[in-house]
């Protein structure tokens, strides 16, 4: 992956998403099949976040990729307070145990870790491949991808218009990411949010109008996504 990275760093963005998305669905399916919900994918998602902190930190890329300190204190953030919202959407509904216990275990840790990798990946290496080419451009790509990404929960058994609607705010969620990464030089504010909105949906009640949320969801991350970025876009100048 050095060379890989070294010879054409959007190559190799490229590459991980593919490794990342066939391995989470194999390993989806694996778990399945072994009758435990997760159990594989907790250890394949956990095997990716440990190679990649260990390759990071060893190329010392951990502050390129956002794996460092927040610049700017909470005040200029708005405290991240937007993020909160956004993290908490799984229980708007209510709660209820949707698996056993056990399961609801190792459903919730392997979903931190698909939210640490999905934050790297995307915002990190995608982001960061794309930059040099244009700012916008690579804000554009790298949020649209990561909100057509979600298109594979079809082959999963989800239902359409609950998918095509989780594309429109897993689009305004990474928009939204990209603005904390650009704004704080860190992914980690990004990584807890995102690590929690999936961890909780283990407990999610799906109920109530399926537009609401979404909309809702839109409206608070793309809003809060461009009031970090103000300022910023004249970048897009100079790319």
């Amino acid at each position: 992956m050095k060379k890989l990275y070294e010879k054409n760093a959007l190559d190799h963005a490229l590459v991980w998403i593919g490794i990342y998305v066939v391995g989470t669905m194999l390993a989806d399916m694996v778990s399945e099949s072994v009758g435990v919900t997760k159990l594989v994918t907790l250890i394949v998602t956990a095997a990716m976040s440990a190679y990649l902190l260990v390759w990071l930190r060893r190329e010392g890329l951990m502050e390129r990729f956002g794996l460092c300190n927040v610049q700017g204190g909470g005040k200029v953030h708005l405290w991240f307070l937007p993020l909160a919202l956004l993290a908490s959407v799984n229980l708007w509904n209510g709660v209820q145990w949707n698996l056993t216990i056990h399961e609801s275990v190792f459903y919730a840790v392997s979903m931190m870790f698909v939210g640490f990798l999905e934050e790297i990946i995307f915002r990190g290496f995608l982001f960061r491949a794309l930059e040099k080419d244009g700012f916008l451009r690579a804000v554009a790509i790298a949020s649209v991808t990561f909100g057509i990404g979600h298109i594979v929960n079809l082959l999963s058994g989800a239902e359409l218009i609950p998918t095509l609607l989780q594309l429109v705010y897993a689009t305004a969620a990474g928009f939204c990411f990209t603005a904390v990464f650009v704004k704080t030089r860190s992914l980690w504010p990004c990584v807890v949010c995102h690590a929690l909105v999936n961890a909780l949906s283990v407990f999610s009640v799906e109920d109530g109008d399926v537009f609401v949320i979404p909309i809702v969801l839109t409206a608070v991350a793309a809003g809060y996504g461009w009031w970090l970025m103000r300022g910023q876009w004249s970048r897009s100048g100079r790319s």
